[in-house]
């Protein structure tokens, strides 16, 4: 129990609350009203986005034990410290993976045959640094898979006309958590340069960066607008879709080139109020109709 505890401490367990909003707006969005919700489904959904988040933290914490155990900022993580052995984590982050895949199978078989392709991406995006600066946008990617494989649990379907709400959403979390994994790879730009990793801030430089973060997440905007008119959603979302406006411009006021101190702030409470609102948003505004 004692590791168990430390492991969910290491992933940040609690953050997965913060992660299930957009794998809910998929699901919410692919039943399309309430007269069509089932909530087996949605039992699932929640199943398969913990575990895979799980996974994901995990097998991040575990590939990447060596380069955390030199870099100031992580040297303190539970691996590096030994408070839990690096097999332990490994065996975790397996068990999710095979949680997740009985989850897929139990939805319907596209969910089921498209777990390999997940597979992919959970694993390899912990090594996307290593080779390009183009990281951030595969661990958003990897993220925006969460509505995507909602809706693909509620349809069956991904590649008809009727599944651009799914597109729009891969596309709208890919810019957004890529933009704020760039903020966050800000603070780390002289080790990753010393190591040779690859990102947004130590290839261009952290003013650049913060740049560039702001332009996806005016695109995250834009795509979030594309969808609610795609969608015919009614004005609760749009309040929501300006509400996440406005957290974004606060988000990025927090950190500066010369000032990265409320980085922490940006990254996690302000993320976290940013996927609730817009679920809670798209919410109302389907019951509503």
């Amino acid at each position: 129990m004692s590791k168990v505890r430390t492991f969910l401490e290491m992933i940040k367990f609690e953050h997965t609350i913060f992660a299930l909003p957009f794998a809910y707006l998929g699901m919410v969005l692919a039943w399309g009203g309430w007269e069509r919700a089932n909530w087996p489904e949605f039992v699932l959904i929640t199943v398969a986005m913990a575990a895979a988040r799980t996974a994901a933290m995990s097998l991040n914490r575990y590939i990447d034990r060596f380069i955390d155990a030199h870099n100031p900022r992580t040297a303190r993580r539970p691996i590096q410290t030994g408070a839990i052995d690096a097999a332990s984590v490994l065996f975790f982050a397996v068990l999710s993976l095979v949680i997740l895949g009985v989850s897929a199978w139990l939805l319907n078989p596209l969910a089921f045959y498209l777990f390999p392709g997940a597979l992919l991406f959970l694993v390899g995006y912990a090594y996307a640094k290593r080779f390009t600066w183009l990281c951030h946008y595969i661990l958003g990617f990897t993220d925006g898979l969460a509505p995507m494989g909602a809706w693909v649990a509620v349809r069956g379907s991904v590649f008809t006309t009727a599944d651009l709400p799914a597109w729009l959403l891969l596309a709208a979390v890919t810019f957004w958590i890529g933009g704020f994994d760039v903020i966050y790879a800000c603070q780390d730009v002289e080790f990753d340069r010393r190591t040779g990793l690859h990102s947004i801030p130590a290839r261009f430089g952290i003013g650049r960066g913060l740049q560039i973060a702001a332009l996806n997440h005016t695109l995250t905007v834009l795509i979030l607008v594309i969808l609610g008119v795609t969608s015919s959603l009614s004005w609760p979302y749009w309040l929501g879709v300006a509400a996440v406006a406005g957290l974004l411009l606060y988000e990025h006021s927090l950190v500066r080139p010369d000032d990265l101190s409320k980085l922490g702030i940006a990254f996690f409470n302000v993320n976290g109020y940013i996927s609730v609102t817009i679920f809670v948003a798209t919410f109302v505004a389907v019951l509503l109709g």
